[in-house]
């Protein structure tokens, strides 16, 4: 028998790479209760570490880019070692999202479970009995793209620091669009009365209350400023990214107040349609891959779809790119909040078409009522 070339070697070593990846896409809903590390080793393998070669000059770069300190030697090395942990983790990131760009973020010297508690924050919550389904939309005549950027109807890009407050940011953004569309006027909005004053709720009712710095979720958050009257300008009530404790919201200072709200359907066609009709939404995602994502469109082959993290669904496109070459791709634009020194100048997209990483599975739109900010 002839013995096999170099280049059939690595054909085959591809081809088997390939067809474990499509395998485990297939079983991914099997996966989903292993952690995420796990989930990721059992698609990917370690492999060699030349991707190591020159991490300390990497590092360097890392913590003047994004201006880190350590107190002590000891904090240094341990972060170091994070961050070599992490440039492995991207790796096996990039081999499963092939048409996104992973790598050094901000969030480099995290490990994942700190990363999850201070920079994530959905809670599992029941959906408010206020919270209607949203009426279906016609669909015929929607847009090939749209970006509610492009309207004036989303304000810059915030951050939520390490604050577990993601879910503030996704409601307050879904108003600040709402109020637009109503008013014609684009205010930001105050995620701190949020943190600060949305705690009060019928556990009963909801198995849990927003919790702040802890936790929340967007619908729950919708409830609070409908019964609350509305929201604060950002200025009047600025944010701190810590739990006060204090409410100090005042009534007299009100600019945005909402109507009523929605749960959108799993259909990514209604979700398109209400988001050209009625603004940026309230979404949430799994974040596995956001802790190292740089820019590009993110479409794993596999990402679990146990929400984790609030953001802004405010447009959608598509592109071509590889590993299916010549062929459009279709993708949502989400806000997050993170400040604009991560990812795509804070944003993120991520492909639409088949739930990826539950990005379809909890989606709300909100409805302003039509008052002038003051």
């Amino acid at each position: 028998m002839r013995s096999s070339s170099p280049m059939d070697r690595r054909s085959l070593s591809s081809l088997l790479l390939l067809t474990c990846l499509l395998c485990s896409a297939a079983a991914s809903t099997v996966l989903l209760d292993e952690s995420d590390d796990q989930l990721i080793r059992q698609v990917v393998p370690e492999g060699d570490d030349h991707h190591l070669l020159n991490a300390e000059h990497h590092f360097s770069l890392f913590k003047s880019k994004f201006g880190k300190t350590y107190a002590t030697q000891e904090e240094h090395d341990h972060r170091f070692s994070v961050f070599k942990a992490n440039l492995r983790r991207a790796k096996r990131h990039q081999l499963l999202d092939p048409s996104a760009v992973h790598g050094i973020t901000k969030f480099s010297d995290l490990t994942p479970a700190e990363f999850r508690w201070n920079y994530l924050g959905l809670k599992r919550l029941k959906v408010p009995a206020d919270a209607h389904k949203a009426p279906i939309l016609p669909t015929n005549d929607l847009p090939t793209d749209f970006d509610w950027r492009d309207h004036g109807a989303v304000t810059g890009v915030k951050n939520q620091g390490s604050c577990g407050s993601c879910w503030s940011f996704s409601a307050a953004g879904a108003l600040e669009g709402a109020h637009f569309l109503t008013t014609g006027e684009l205010v930001s909005l105050s995620e701190q009365q949020l943190v600060d004053c949305d705690h009060e709720c019928d556990p009963e009712e909801y198995g849990a209350c927003d919790s702040g710095c802890s936790g929340g979720l967007m619908t729950t958050a919708f409830e609070y400023t409908l019964k609350a009257g509305g929201l604060e300008r950002e200025e009047d009530y600025p944010y701190t990214g810590t739990d006060r404790g204090t409410c100090k919201f005042d009534k007299g200072k009100i600019v945005a107040s909402v109507s009523n709200f929605s749960v959108i359907s799993l259909d990514e066609d209604q979700i398109a349609a209400n988001l050209v009709n009625h603004g940026p939404l309230a979404v949430g995602i799994n974040a596995l891959f956001m802790q190292t994502y740089v820019g590009g469109v993110s479409c794993p082959y596999i990402c679990p779809r146990q929400l984790d993290h609030g953001v802004l669904l405010v447009g959608y496109g598509s592109a071509g790119f590889a590993p299916i070459r010549f062929k459009e791709k279709p993708y949502w634009i989400i806000k997050n909040s993170w400040g604009e020194n991560w990812g795509d100048k804070g944003y993120y997209k991520i492909c639409r078409g088949r739930n990826v990483c539950g990005v379809d599975s909890m989606v709300s739109t909100v409805a302003a009522i039509h008052t002038t900010a003051q």
